[in-house]
């Protein structure tokens, strides 16, 4: 019992050791007060000035910014994805996610059906921009359904067309700019 006190003790020594360098290690700079004029009240102009003056926090030494981001409706290859898919019901739709799930479609044939998934690589109109997988559905018997994925043409010929409509799209919006 009294080895297990003596290491409790020795613990809270070195922890209270370890709280006093820390605190005392940072130095009358550290805590230098600000005065009032120097600093802007509204908070975005404060980050604004710290981030003129290149203040911050910076993990690992990385002075990269997160990915560009544009809104929904000015992303050509979200729009244009979704008129694409506009005669399958979409069953998840998250431009943050950078993902589109249509539900199971079928066209009168209730034994197969199939789903389509747009994975957003990249706000770009390129080729390794999308990411598009196809699932089809057997049914033979009520109970018992098969699913598989599909590969070639249908999501080969899915890309082409949003990556062709993008294309037009992008070229449109920008003559209206000009």
């Amino acid at each position: 019992m009294k080895n297990i006190t003596n290491s409790f003790f020795n613990f809270k020594a070195f922890f209270l050791i370890a709280i006093l360098l820390v605190t005392t290690s940072c130095g009358k700079d550290f805590f230098k007060p600000a005065d009032v004029k120097d600093v802007p009240v509204n908070i975005k102009d404060r980050v604004a000035k710290n981030m003129k003056e290149g203040r911050g926090i910076k993990l690992f030494g990385k002075d990269e910014t997160g990915g560009v981001f544009q809104f929904a409706s000015s992303n050509p290859l979200w729009r244009v994805s979704l008129e694409v898919l506009d005669f399958i019901p979409i069953l998840n739709a998250s431009y943050s996610g950078g993902i589109l799930i249509t539900d199971w479609y079928d066209e009168g044939d209730k034994n197969e059906s199939i789903k389509i998934t747009v994975k957003f690589l990249s706000n770009e109109i390129r080729a390794d921009a999308l990411d598009i997988s196809v699932y089809k559905k057997d049914c033979k018997a009520y109970e018992s359904c098969q699913t598989e994925s599909v590969t070639g043409k249908i999501s080969e010929e899915l890309k082409i067309a949003i990556l062709q409509k993008a294309t037009k799209l992008k070229k449109e919006d920008l003559a209206k700019k000009n």
